[in-house]
């Protein structure tokens, strides 16, 4: 069944993690859903990459957090927080395509 990963999720975000990476947090209303999400393996370097139009190589980390029912997803930023043609210098408007992701579960 598809499922749109804001119907299920409690927050989806976006923040700098210093100024040449980007963090995303996914954490999820339930355990349930999360662990169903998480042993379908929902989210992977694979799946994320081309939502963001990225090589694979710059995603830094994709952890599953269980104590949290979370979801962290560290990549490369593609222009340095401040730098010269950037125009999220904190990172936090760059969850949006998170938003409509679907996925079986």
């Amino acid at each position: 069944m598809k499922t749109k990963l804001m119907d299920v999720a409690t927050v989806i975000r976006s923040k700098n993690s210093g100024p040449y990476e980007l963090t995303f947090d996914i954490i999820f209303k339930d355990f349930e859903t999360y662990n169903r999400a998480k042993e379908a393996q929902f989210i992977s370097k694979s799946t994320f990459a081309p939502l963001y139009n990225i090589p694979e190589k710059n995603i830094i980390s994709l952890v599953y957090f269980d104590p949290a029912k979370a979801v962290k997803i560290t990549i490369v930023r593609p222009i340095p927080s401040g730098a010269l043609g950037e125009t999220d210098v904190y990172g936090a408007q760059q969850h949006a395509p998170l938003m409509q992701y679907d996925f079986n579960l």
